[in-house]
């Protein structure tokens, strides 16, 4: 029962995009907390760095606990890990950014699953049958769609 719940939470959003980012977050951001003789470098980039992990968590957990703005989440990941690469450590010595950018990309890429609509003819033979049994007189044209044009122009 509860793996069941698991499962369809997980499959209804982005999951995979998510951790990825997640863990890319981390990954950036823990680095300028580790022991000196781990760093690259400290001083200016340890701020951009803690702040540049915290933003790809919360990216992450968006993704998670947000679906449909998974697409605006997928492109900050993916431009955060991008920048990253310059700004923090080479992006947690390339980890955090290829995180990144693979969780971004999953993020962006997710589309929820639909069910099949009920209108589609499953059987050919009933669509052959129904198109040859309708008449050309019985067809009517569609008439114009009214739009709207800001400029004043007339269709």
């Amino acid at each position: 029962m509860l793996l069941s719940r698991w499962r369809r939470w997980r499959r209804s959003r982005p999951f995979w995009g998510g951790l990825f980012a997640i863990l890319a977050g981390a990954e950036i951001c823990a680095l300028p907390l580790a022991p000196l003789k781990v760093m690259l470098h400290q001083g200016v980039a340890g701020i951009p760095s803690v702040l540049m992990g915290i933003v790809m968590i919360v990216l992450g957990l968006t993704a998670w606990f947000s679906p449909p703005q998974r697409s605006l989440a997928g492109v900050l990941t993916t431009l955060i890990a991008t920048a990253a690469l310059v700004l923090s450590n080479l992006g947690g010595f390339l980890i955090g950014t290829l995180l990144g950018i693979l969780g971004g990309g999953l993020m962006f890429a997710w589309q929820p699953h639909t069910a099949p609509r009920a209108s589609a003819v499953r059987d050919p033979e009933a669509l052959l049958v129904a198109t040859s049994t309708t008449s050309a007189t019985s067809i009517t044209p569609a008439s114009p769609t009214p739009h709207h044009d800001p400029q004043g122009a007339q269709p």
